[in-house]
């Protein structure tokens, strides 16, 4: 008997649906670049209107979007404030610094999964010619699978605007977040001048980000997107599966998050095994071997032997994405298939 790979390493291994797929075959195509793709703009108008901005920009990643935000919103030598473990400062190669001259001060979040509004306040510089100019404060929801409190980013705007400062969030899984908070994503996105979105995460698209703001940002954004070789002719075919995801897959985000917290609730009953966060509040759970002793990387690869596969997250742990395709009896196989493992290392340990 061949054994079934449940791949919960990241939710961006989902795979199109079948109408998805028949969506884009279907799909009525142009030349984006020159603005004719009926199916790129549509998306974009709809991905504005859903984010409450004027207009948005297709892009080929949630790191692309990002980097055009940074590379829009700052001049070369101002400076980003970020927390130190988002995507945008730790796994986007440092983007911003490497291609936009871009200085980028990381600072440390709470179990809340918030930078401090007084560590913020202290780390905008002042009017110094010694010191890189402040520009942008960026924000990340869901932060390792945890949503953002709407009082936190109404807190962090009010301190941008005092200091005439620019907000940016990477809202790769602001859905995921909505959802969690019962809130609109407007809700979420009014907060900030640029908003990135993935459609392929969760939403299940097979490749696509939106970058949203208003028009004169996205004018912008269009030619740095240019210049990053990210122009793209028939992308229709892709945005067409993206514009069903917006429709589809967005209220569906609810069972990804009882499947973690199923998960969650089986891992923490598993002697051998600590779960991470007391709360799994959206699609992400972390975990790790009680033993000390025993490197994550060992438990990720005998995991991997039961195919059961995982992402590492250097000093926090292991980590579980539900997602689209993976079912309740999934979760059920995936506990089991751990309480194998941490038997096999307790026997082995005895």
């Amino acid at each position: 008997m061949i054994l079934k790979i449940i791949d919960l390493r990241s939710d961006t291994v989902t795979l199109p649906s079948a109408e998805m797929r028949q969506a884009m075959f279907d799909a009525e195509l142009g030349d984006d670049v020159f603005g004719e793709d009926p199916t790129v703009n549509k998306l974009e108008r709809e991905a504005a209107a859903m984010i409450g901005k004027e207009a948005a920009i297709f892009v080929a990643s949630g790191t692309m979007g990002n980097l055009i935000a940074t590379l829009v919103h700052c001049r070369r030598g101002e400076q980003i404030l970020l927390a130190e473990g988002s995507h945008i400062f730790h796994w986007e190669q440092g983007g911003a610094s490497a291609l936009g001259g871009i200085a980028m001060k990381a600072l440390p979040v709470d179990n809340q999964a918030q930078m401090k509004i007084g560590d913020i306040e202290a780390a905008i510089n002042g009017d110094d010619v010694h010191l890189s100019r402040t520009r942008l404060i960026c924000l990340e929801n869901t932060y390792n699978g945890q949503p953002l409190s709407p009082l936190y980013l109404a807190a962090v705007q009010t301190l941008a605007r005092q200091h005439g400062l620019k907000m940016h969030l990477d809202g790769a899984r602001i859905f995921n977040a909505a959802i969690a908070s019962d809130l609109s994503v407007k809700e979420i996105a009014r907060h900030f001048d640029s908003v990135q979105f993935c459609c392929s995460k969760g939403l299940a698209a097979p490749v696509g980000s939106l970058l949203c703001g208003d028009g004169e940002f996205i004018a912008e954004a269009r030619r740095v997107r240019k210049m990053l070789g990210g122009g793209m002719r028939q992308a229709g075919v892709l945005a067409a599966a993206c514009l069903l995801s917006l429709e589809v897959m967005v209220e569906r985000l609810a069972e990804d998050h009882k499947n973690a917290q199923l998960l969650a609730e089986g891992l923490a009953k598993l002697e051998g095994i600590t779960v991470l966060k007391a709360e799994t509040r959206t699609n992400m759970v972390f975990f790790k071997a009680q033993n000390a002793d025993m490197p994550q990387t060992e438990l990720q690869k005998l995991l991997k032997e039961q195919g059961l596969l995982v992402s590492n997250v250097p000093k926090t742990g292991l980590r579980a994405v539900t997602h689209y395709g993976i079912e309740g009896a999934d979760i059920t196989e995936a506990i089991s298939r751990v309480q194998n493992v941490v038997a096999k290392i307790m026997l082995a340990a005895n």
